[in-house]
């Protein structure tokens, strides 16, 4: 039986009102993600811990699953039809290397604190050229992607010592196992191939004009 928040906050003899459960909520909506880790969501995260399956009920009829991490301490809210905010083709492919960068921390074991592994940005641009087949954004460009996938709670920066030469490193987080599932995986892997076809879709062209004679070359 689904419990109102206002008996939930009585049962909590006072120590959540019911606005509590309903900001907590919000957020998880919202924000999908939330850190034990990260000094803004503390409260809101040991709210939905404590409640998890009030809070699982709850957001069942607006098509979100929710599930905890009880190792790395974090609760994410997941669209459970596969639907969700429009992504653009930039968000996309950044967040699928990083989801492929962290897989391969993980095998390696280097794992920083609360499940994070640490991207340098020599080694994001290497790895976002040879899945991608594209440049990396610009310093500019890369911040505000990487802001909405803080936003999405899979990835974060970190600025540097003044006397580094990069400007940040990328801390990709443990939830982008789960908001990146094997779906989104299987897009990267497509573009990828994609790229090809297209690649060499143009080297054929070329070759086309090169027989045809390209008018720009003196006879």
């Amino acid at each position: 039986m689904k419990r109102s928040w206002s008996t939930l906050s009585q049962q909590s003899n006072g120590l959540y009102q019911p606005a509590d459960f309903e900001q907590a909520a919000y957020r998880l909506i919202t924000e999908q993600v939330l850190y034990s880790s990260d000094r803004g969501s503390r409260v809101a995260y040991a709210l939905v811990e404590s409640y998890l399956a009030d809070f699982a009920e709850a957001l069942k009829p607006f098509g979100v699953q929710l599930e905890r991490n009880p190792h790395h301490r974090y609760v994410v809210a997941l669209p459970m039809h596969g639907a969700g905010a429009v992504v653009t083709l930039a968000e996309t492919l950044l967040a699928l290397v990083l989801r492929r960068l962290y897989d391969q921390g993980m095998r390696r074991g280097e794992v920083a604190d609360h499940g994070e592994v640490m991207v340098e940005l020599a080694d994001l641009q290497e790895h976002y050229q040879g899945l991608t087949g594209r440049a990396l954004p610009d310093v500019g460009t890369l911040r505000t992607l990487l802001g909405q996938l803080k936003r999405w709670g899979i990835a974060r920066t970190e600025d540097t010592d003044a006397e580094d030469p990069q400007p940040f490193t990328v801390l990709i987080r443990p939830a982008i196992v789960e908001v990146l599932g094997e779906q989104w995986l299987q897009r990267l892997d497509q573009h990828a191939v994609d790229e090809l076809d297209m690649d060499a879709s143009a080297e054929a062209a070329g070759d086309d004009d090169r027989v045809e004679g390209n008018p720009d070359v003196s006879a």
